[in-house]
């Protein structure tokens, strides 16, 4: 019985303030454009924001989408390369991936808007992507190479046996033994691509290339700098609800690939 009052205290706790902005959003406020009655009206003004909210939730799910993609295909070939072969620097190697997550990524900002203008993707959503693969990749790494190694060596020898080959193994036996590690990668890359600010802050200038969190707060002070509260909270309703239904749908897959890494360490 404590226990299942110490988890709902801790739910209530953490769920408190999406609960309230979702009340917020919806209940009358002065200054606002829902003024009387309990409505839509601070949606209504979300969604006729500057471009409109169609456009800033494109440019979102377009680096979410990127980031996720770009950063599962390199962090399994790297993962499987960390866990399953040996070569000169193997650790090294593996230890400096690592040693990314003791930078803060906004230092990096700087030069990374540099190194981008010479390519010709500065103020550009694909650049956004690439920079948040980035940053996603050390952990990713790390992830899934725990979780390569956690699958038994009797089942790529097996397929090995049977004519596969080294991709062959990846594809067909590894990929689906390690498919709750892909699955808790991918979350993690889609939150942080997604919910970011400060990274489009730097690198996109262009109000119609702005991502979802950027657009919320510009229109927080849209006018002399007057705080449109309702506006707001509609904004980070709209920003969580994607995070909150991914997260349901994919709790299961989500903890057992967190459960599988641990067992292994």
């Amino acid at each position: 019985m404590p226990r299942y009052v110490l988890t709902g205290a801790l739910a209530l706790l953490f769920l408190a303030p999406l609960l309230w902005a979702g009340v917020a959003s919806v209940s009358p406020q002065g200054g606002t454009a829902q003024v009387d009655g309990w409505g839509f009206g601070n949606y209504q003004t979300l969604a006729s924001y500057q471009a409109g909210i169609l456009s800033f939730l494109w440019n979102s799910t377009y680096v979410s989408v990127l980031t996720v993609l770009f950063t599962l295909v390199v962090s399994t070939l790297g993962g499987y390369a960390f866990a399953w072969f040996t070569f000169p620097g193997k650790n090294a190697l593996f230890l400096t991936v690592l040693a990314i997550l003791m930078v803060p990524y906004a230092t990096l900002l700087l030069p990374l808007y540099v190194l981008l203008n010479q390519l010709g993707l500065q103020n550009s959503l694909f650049g956004v992507a690439l920079v948040m693969t980035m940053f996603q990749l050390p952990f990713a790494t790390f992830m899934m190479r725990i979780s390569f190694e956690a699958v038994p060596r009797e089942l790529v020898e097996s397929a090995m046996v049977d004519g596969c080959t080294t991709f062959g193994a990846l594809r067909r036996v590894l990929l689906p033994a390690v498919k709750p590690g892909l699955i808790t990668v991918g979350m993690f890359a889609f939150l942080a691509a997604w919910n970011d600010f400060i990274t489009p802050l730097v690198l996109i200038s262009d109000t119609d290339k702005q991502p979802l969190p950027l657009a919320v707060a510009s229109l927080r002070s849209q006018v002399m700098g007057v705080v449109d509260y309702g506006a707001t909270e509609a904004g980070v309703v709209v920003l969580a609800l994607p995070c909150v239904l991914i997260f349901l749908l994919l709790q299961r897959h989500y903890v057992a690939g967190f459960l599988s890494g641990a067992l292994k360490g």
